[in-house]
């Protein structure tokens, strides 16, 4: 059973940075694209970036484009979103996922992460 786990998620004022990382366990397969996705409260989840296997293929939400970057480690299975420049709307939960191509969709993911928090004071 394939698991993903988020982590690196907390509490940062606005301008800050926090960097979120997710890890494959379990039964991975390759090649596979990941995603992150957030969801803040009463608002349904959104996309925010997706990476492709060989990492080649990057894509961004228009509202974190220039701030956040996509990367990933494919010894450790872990994708990583490094996120600057924070501001108060960016509060959310951030889900990772894990799918056969990177996409924007979230019916494209197969398998999905807990979440972490993510909180940005102002």
């Amino acid at each position: 059973q394939l698991q993903l786990v988020e982590s690196g998620g907390g509490l940062v004022q606005a301008g800050g940075s926090l960097r979120l990382s997710c890890a494959a366990s379990g039964r991975t397969f390759s090649p596979y694209a990941m995603g992150w996705f957030r969801q803040a409260p009463g608002k349904e989840r959104e996309f925010v970036a997706a990476i492709s296997w060989t990492g080649g293929s990057r894509n961004y939400a228009d509202s974190v484009k220039g701030r956040f970057t996509i990367s990933r480690d494919g010894a450790k299975n872990t994708v990583y979103l490094q996120m600057n420049s924070l501001k108060p709307e960016d509060t959310a939960v951030y889900y990772c996922a894990l799918g056969p191509r990177p996409s924007a969709t979230m019916g494209a993911y197969d398998y999905w992460g807990q979440g972490t928090q993510v909180t940005v004071s102002s």
